[in-house]
């Protein structure tokens, strides 16, 4: 190499060292900080070494990297986006190696990091996923959960058929059936389990209802009117509360009614029809209609409703949740937990628990359902406060979190959601229509193929209950093992490949 040139990369190799070095102080500086304002909430001391680890990859998430991952690329050293499980030990790793280039005295060199300090955040992950999921199948590391029809207590056939194929979770959905069709559903899943020579290890989630903000008919009203791109109707808590003669549905919560402000979004039914409140009255708003099919909507009882940009004063723990935990508390291994959007609600869900009887060792795991803007822009305080005295895990309800973020957003946060939870040892649930075609009808498209593929970044996917469940779980296993053999979260393991064999 001519003396010139030797010396350009001599220079750029030391202040890439330099910046490294100042970098990697102020991670650790600032993620202390953080976890100190975390201190009260981190009672479970196996979950310290990833809550630091998560402060660590937050305040490096901060900065924009994009340069000096161009500049470590150059030199063949780039690894810092595979860094959310071992945040400081990839940037003393990459901070040691040009050191060693730049010729930076011995004495003076960061210490590579060991090989068991590198792969603890791994380590504390699989520990976390045991804790919550159980133990895995021994085909795959991805676990699969089924959400169970209301029926599942007497159809014997179907829990067999679930438990011989591996299935390592079952979702009980709480805001169907009552505590008698619970039990019953459970009793038949360990019946099933001792019939076959198993040990009781399926888990178990018990997925709390939590506030459903639906649509509502008023009595009297017959019709089911029909909607387009400029109608209007108004939402309302009472027929007397809307203009004679003008079109109106109700919501089942109607106290957020009179939460919404002038221009608020509204969405009904995952997103068909859309909106955004034009007027507001007494008890009532109306909504005019900026999205809809071309042919236009009906307006149903029971159909979903968000309003992504309200902040709505609404419990996440209903009365009906309250009075359901302590049966949940007794029989469930996971309480799912919807509609959390920060610590407090987290604190009350683990309050109500031990009023419950469950407290330490002896509570089920919990399951945070990320389905909100709110709960986006405060999952770390949900992760810590949760997973800082509770097993934890995060289900990312792609469904609500599609209408409250907008489909064009969903893809960059389900990727943001997986890096802060591996980051923080917590494992997720890759949920909301994975093939679901095939599960409800027989036939799975390829996009639904892709999706479910995706799913091995997770550490479990979801189900939904269908006539092919069975085809359905049978197809995810397929695509979940073979994908395993090339990647682990976003890493590639680069396993021989087979497909092109023919050419060597």
């Amino acid at each position: 190499m001519p003396t010139a040139v030797a010396d350009k990369t001599s220079l750029h190799l030391a202040n890439l060292y330099t910046e490294l070095e100042t970098l990697r102080a102020d991670i650790a500086d600032e993620g202390d900080g953080l976890v100190d304002q975390w201190a009260g909430w981190i009672r479970r001391a196996d979950f310290a070494p990833s809550a630091r680890n998560l402060a660590c990859y937050l305040a490096l998430r901060r900065r924009d990297l994009c340069a000096l991952q161009e500049e470590l690329a150059r030199f063949g050293l780039s690894s810092l986006g595979r860094s959310e499980s071992r945040t400081l030990e990839s940037l003393a790793a990459i901070t040691a190696l040009v050191a060693r280039a730049a010729g930076v005295p011995e004495a003076h060199q960061p210490a590579v990091p060991a090989r068991g300090d590198f792969i603890a955040g791994n380590r504390r992950l699989e520990e976390e996923c045991l804790r919550v999921f159980g133990v895995p199948s021994a085909h795959r590391r991805t676990r699969i959960m089924v959400t169970l029809p209301d029926s599942a207590a007497d159809d014997q056939h179907l829990l067999r058929e679930l438990l011989q194929r591996g299935v390592e979770l079952v979702r009980i959905n709480c805001a169907h059936g009552d505590e008698a069709s619970w039990a019953a559903t459970i009793e038949k899943l360990r019946h099933t389990e001792h019939q076959l020579g198993l040990p009781p290890r399926t888990r178990v989630l018990m997925d709390l209802a939590g506030p459903k903000l639906r649509t509502t008919t008023f009595a009297g009203a017959s019709d089911k009117p029909r909607f387009g791109v400029g109608d209007s109707f108004w939402l309302a808590r009472a027929p007397s509360d809307v203009p004679a003669g003008e079109r109106a549905i109700g919501c089942s919560l109607p106290e957020v009614i009179g939460q919404l402000a002038h221009g608020d979004p509204v969405w009904v039914d995952d997103g068909e029809l859309g909106g955004q409140v034009s007027e507001r009255r007494h008890g009532a708003v109306r909504i005019q209609v900026t999205h809809a099919p071309s042919d236009g909507k009906r307006l149903k009882a029971d159909k979903g409703l968000n309003f992504p940009a309200s902040e709505l004063a609404v419990p996440a723990l209903t009365e009906a949740d309250l009075a359901a935990l302590p049966f949940v508390a007794r029989h469930a291994d996971i309480v799912g937990y919807s509609f959390v959007q920060g610590a407090d609600d987290v604190a009350r869900l683990q309050s109500a628990l031990e009023s419950a009887g469950r407290r330490g060792a002896q509570a089920p795991a919990l399951l945070m359902k990320i389905e909100t803007r709110r709960a986006v822009r405060n999952l770390p305080e949900i992760i810590v406060s949760a997973a800082g005295r509770n097993p934890t895990a995060v289900m990312i309800a792609r469904g609500d979190l599609a209408v409250e973020l907008g489909y064009q957003r969903l893809a960059e946060i389900q990727e943001e959601i997986l890096w802060l939870c591996e980051a923080a040892s917590v494992p997720v649930v890759w949920a909301t229509q994975v093939l679901e075609s095939l599960a409800k009808r027989g036939q799975a498209s390829r996009g639904e193929i892709t999706d479910a593929a995706m799913g091995v970044r997770a550490e479990c996917v979801m189900l939904n209950k269908g006539p092919y469940i069975l085809d359905a779980v049978d197809m995810l296993a397929d695509v979940l093992q073979r994908m395993e053999a090339h990647q682990r979260k976003k890493t590639a393991r680069l396993r021989a490949l087979q497909s092109w064999q023919a050419l060597f």
